[in-house]
């Protein structure tokens, strides 16, 4: 007795809807991370191909791979310079926002006093002016600091810290939005551990730090993150305070190599990767703890 097609298409497993919902899904985000790679892909492609060949045709990878490009955009370029410009002021602003931003978040949320809550909403009011509008009034401030470049005590007569990198640190050194995001993290957390301290006699401080800064690692690696990238990713206020290449930072050293009309794209393209190793390197060690404080400052708040 053979089987009829109708026997053979009621044995044949059935296909839910949410599985191929799921297959659909699956298949436009595999789409979407090619379109998304693909510059990637051949901004590596193209560091690693000799600068003559660059554009003679398009590879995923080269025939003849080099590593002459990165030796150029170290030694021919200002990279190397302005990637230790770079390192510093990050440190500096990554330690400055862990500390400050850290500390006045955990005030704002577990230390309330009279207009707090005004003073904080003000705060957080400063992150929505553009960038743009603070350029001139940060420039001034920068260029007027006492007894620095020459400036006399009332701020005259010299550059300020103009041209160095502590006036390129100084923006940088405490966020807004790393004061929100630790605000909203502590708020999330216990009053009820703040208050058997306080029963053992414990100071705010001693609270703060025994009780609440151990378990705060995540919202500390968030802050860590961001203000990193702020740093390493921003091309505007070095390019105002900055006027010579002892203060360059890599962005500005990245401009160097479409400059004069001769654009050396293979160059240019092993530079960005010199560029974008640190700031993954450092989400990677930090992924976890970026998720998690993410989350717990972002949804508990």
């Amino acid at each position: 007795m053979t089987d009829t097609t109708a026997d053979r298409t009621a044995r044949r497993p059935r296909v839910s809807r949410s599985e191929r919902s799921k297959a659909v899904n699956l298949v436009l985000l595999l789409l979407a991370t090619i379109v998304v790679l693909f510059p990637f892909l051949w901004m590596v492609s193209l560091a690693f191909t000799p600068a003559q060949d660059a554009f003679r045709e398009v590879k995923l990878w080269p025939d003849r791979p080099t590593f002459e490009n990165f030796m150029t955009a170290l030694t021919v370029g200002n990279l190397g310079r302005a990637f230790v410009n770079s390192v510093i002021v990050a440190l500096a602003a990554v330690a400055s926002n862990c500390v400050i931003a850290v500390a006045a978040g955990y005030a704002f949320a577990h230390l309330p006093f009279r207009g707090s809550t005004v003073v904080f909403y003000i705060l957080l009011s400063t992150a929505a002016i553009p960038v743009a509008v603070t350029l001139i009034p940060l420039f001034l401030m920068v260029s007027n600091v006492p007894f620095a470049g020459g400036n006399d005590a009332l701020g005259r007569g010299g550059s300020g810290l103009t041209d160095t990198l502590g006036g390129l640190a100084i923006p940088y050194l405490v966020g807004t939005l790393s004061i929100f995001l630790v605000r909203q993290f502590y708020l999330g957390m216990s009053r009820e551990l703040a208050e058997a301290a306080r029963i053992d006699g414990a100071s705010e401080f001693r609270i703060f730090w025994t009780v609440y800064l151990p378990i705060s690692r995540p919202i500390i690696a968030v802050v860590a993150i961001f203000s990193f990238t702020a740093v390493w990713d921003d091309l505007l206020w070095p390019l105002v305070v900055s006027s010579s290449p002892r203060s360059q930072t890599v962005q500005l050293a990245l401009t160097g190599f479409t400059q004069s009309g001769n654009i050396q794209y293979a160059p240019l393209m092993a530079a960005a990767i010199i560029v974008t190793l640190p700031v993954l390197l450092v989400f990677l060690f930090n992924q976890r703890h970026f998720i998690s404080g993410l989350s717990e400052g972002a949804v508990k708040g």
